[in-house]
């Protein structure tokens, strides 16, 4: 509900009591440092000379300061909430005011009226009695509140004493709302050992969190080190659990700037942190000049790649845009979203596959985009191992589709979404977005820019094993992984989306390119992480088990070999592809050919053919073995 006229009005009268109050103890203060600085400088026995200058000086240092302090507006704020800011800006009034009252008296009583000591004593005195009575405004009030809502409050601990540590200290400080009562802090720093910052003490390192915890009466850390590294926060949660205490998160500046105060910002820790990557930097310019004013149509518009992409290409206010999907459900959700978080965006919702041309070419004459972000695939490993031609339909088909519709309807920018699985594949999936990425290169004219960027895993996307681990944490466990060695690139959904909109921009046609996904994370590593996240203990709390590698699989992924020759960009997470691709003839004739073998269900010549388009595929186990059987019982060749 708003305010009342009434409740208005008494918050105005009140607002104006408390000013004037300010200004009259101020104008004391005046009086009083000028009185007491003519004392201190005669010790007390003003002569009778000085007594006139002394009646004068005061007069005019107490009307010069008091306009000083009302023009600087020094006397604005609520003195319980004195700060640092406040004091300096005090001391820059008084100092104004001292050197203006300074002038006036050598210009109406002459240079020698005033004995120059008194000057600097006056300010000197003035600046103690102001600033000095609001800290001690500022202690009383704090201190009383303190009294009366002991028990009440949090007992709290600060992982980290750097500049996070100490803004969220002064937060906790300042905003008696929060009902925190930090007891100290402690960092891994013993450099800051013992430091007292803001009156809090630096208790010690992580590892004594524990004895701190059981002293203290310790209710919740938080962990106020936004530029730690996943090993770091590995090695911080241990030191919390083995504390059994709570714990939050402060995040960095980039999360602050969206917040007008750090209180409101402390979250649970997140599988994110635990990557400890680091937020990325996008040419926000360019990026808005390629899709402000212009209508974007994304494939997949439904699925956890395509929907962010649909959040951020909103952002930078297209004319309008067009999400394409089959799957009616979360097309409709993503509808809702979009329509109320951005309530000026053009959203068009349209529902169609991308294995059906027709669907394609209504979609694109009805709304003409000028880029296509292409996010459709399937992408699951083993069962595209067991579904060979849907597969090769939807990737290599659908793409296909797509990119030529692109073309017929003058497209500027098309990017598809590829994966480092392309690189050496080892599994159907990967062959087949291998010969997507080739299909780009092959159809590039002149007209259509065509850009594929690869990328490795993004952290909780549909059917990524985030999602997967956190179900069988929260039914108890077992969490299951299928080798101790299996290592895996892993980024962030939104960080994903970003570099692909800045490789759009980067991307002049005929390009693949490559992200920088940072270091393989082991999976057994990020399953123990997840288990520590949820406040268990791996291997006793929740046990885990190894499963073997499936269809497909292969333990280590790659983004680029040394075959393949990247060259750097104007951006530092983004490489370029510098290979050859292939002849449109070529690849069409190639195309031609899998749509015959596709026809026929003949599992066997669909590897062969996929092994010579790809020159380094290397067929799974399984899906040799499945060829074999085909070829026993069925001399004709074909499987379903």
């Amino acid at each position: 509900m708003f305010p009342g006229p009434l409740s208005i009005r008494r918050y105005n009268m009140e607002r104006i009591r408390r000013r004037i109050l300010a200004y009259s103890v101020d104008l004391a203060a005046f009086a009083c440092s000028a009185l007491i600085a003519f004392e201190l400088r005669f010790d007390g026995a003003v002569p009778a000379a000085y007594i006139r200058p002394m009646g004068m000086a005061l007069c005019l240092w107490a009307a010069l300061k008091w306009t000083s302090f009302l023009v600087c507006r020094v006397s604005w704020g609520n003195w319980r909430h004195t700060s640092a800011y406040d004091v300096v800006r005090v001391i820059a009034a008084n100092t104004v005011g001292s050197l203006a009252s300074g002038v006036g008296i050598v210009l109406l009583l002459g240079s020698r009226s005033v004995p120059h000591s008194v000057y600097i004593i006056d300010w000197m005195v003035c600046c103690f009695l102001t600033v000095g009575g609001r800290l001690a405004i500022r202690g009383i009030v704090n201190t009383t509140w303190s009294k009366q809502t002991e028990g009440d409050r949090t007992r709290t601990l600060i992982y980290g004493a750097g500049s996070a540590g100490q803004a969220l200290l002064h937060e906790l400080l300042q905003n008696q709302n929060l009902m925190s009562e930090v007891i100290g802090l402690v960092d891994d720093d013993l450099r800051k050992a013992d430091l007292k910052l803001l009156g809090k003490r630096v208790l010690g390192t992580g590892k004594s969190i524990g004895a701190l915890v059981r002293k203290h009466g310790i209710n919740v850390v938080l962990i106020a080190i936004p530029s730690a590294t996943g090993q770091d926060m590995v090695r911080i949660l241990k030191y919390v659990l083995d504390a059994e205490v709570k714990y939050k998160m402060v995040p960095g500046l980039g999360e602050l700037i969206q917040s007008a105060e750090l209180g409101k910002q402390i979250r649970d820790v997140s599988v994110e942190d635990l990557l400890g990557r680091k937020p990325v930097q996008l040419d926000q310019e360019r990026i808005r000049e390629r899709i402000h004013g212009r209508v974007v149509m994304v494939t997949g518009a439904a699925g956890s790649i395509g929907s962010e992409i649909c959040r951020q290409i909103a952002s930078f206010h297209p004319r309008a845009l067009v999400g394409f999907d089959e799957a009616e459900t979360p097309l409709f959700q993503i509808d809702r979203e979009l329509r109320h978080r951005f309530p000026k965006l053009i959203f068009h919702p349209e529902i169609g596959s991308i294995t059906r041309p027709d669907n394609l070419q209504r979609v694109m004459r009805t709304w003409k985009p000028s880029i296509v972000y292409h996010a459709v695939a399937y992408k699951h490993v083993p069962m595209m191992e067991a579904h060979i031609f849907e597969a090769v339909e939807n990737n290599v088909f659908g793409t296909y589709n797509v990119a030529d519709a692109a073309t017929e309807w003058g497209v500027e920018d098309f990017v598809m979404i590829s994966s480092d699985k392309a690189v050496r594949p080892t599994n159907v999936m990967g062959a087949t977005k291998r010969i997507a990425e080739l299909l780009l290169l092959a159809l590039q004219n002149g007209r259509t820019r065509y850009v594929a960027v690869r990328f490795g895993n993004v952290l909780g996307s549909n059917g990524s094993v985030i999602p997967i681990f956190k179900e069988q944490i929260a039914g108890g466990g077992p969490v299951t992984v299928t080798h101790p060695d299996m290592r895996r690139f892993f980024m962030t959904i939104p960080e994903a989306c970003q570099l692909v909109l800045q490789a759009a921009v980067i991307g002049e046609g005929g390009q693949i390119c490559v992200l920088d996904m940072g270091e393989p994370v082991k999976i057994v590593d990020l399953a123990r992480n997840l288990i520590l996240l949820s406040g268990r203990k791996p291997d006793e709390d929740i046990k885990i088990e190894f499963t073997g590698m499936r269809p497909g699989e292969k333990l280590y992924e790659e983004l680029s070999t040394l075959i393949e020759d990247t060259a750097p960009t104007t951006h530092e997470k983004i490489r370029i592809y510098v290979g050859n691709g292939m002849q449109e003839g070529d690849m069409l004739a190639w195309l031609s050919l899998l749509r015959q073998i596709c026809k026929s269900r003949d599992v066997g010549r669909l590897v062969l053919a996929l092994k010579d388009i790809v020159l380094d595929y290397s067929p799974s186990m399984d899906l040799l073995k499945r060829v074999i059987e085909t070829r026993e019982h069925h001399p004709v060749a074909k499987a379903s």
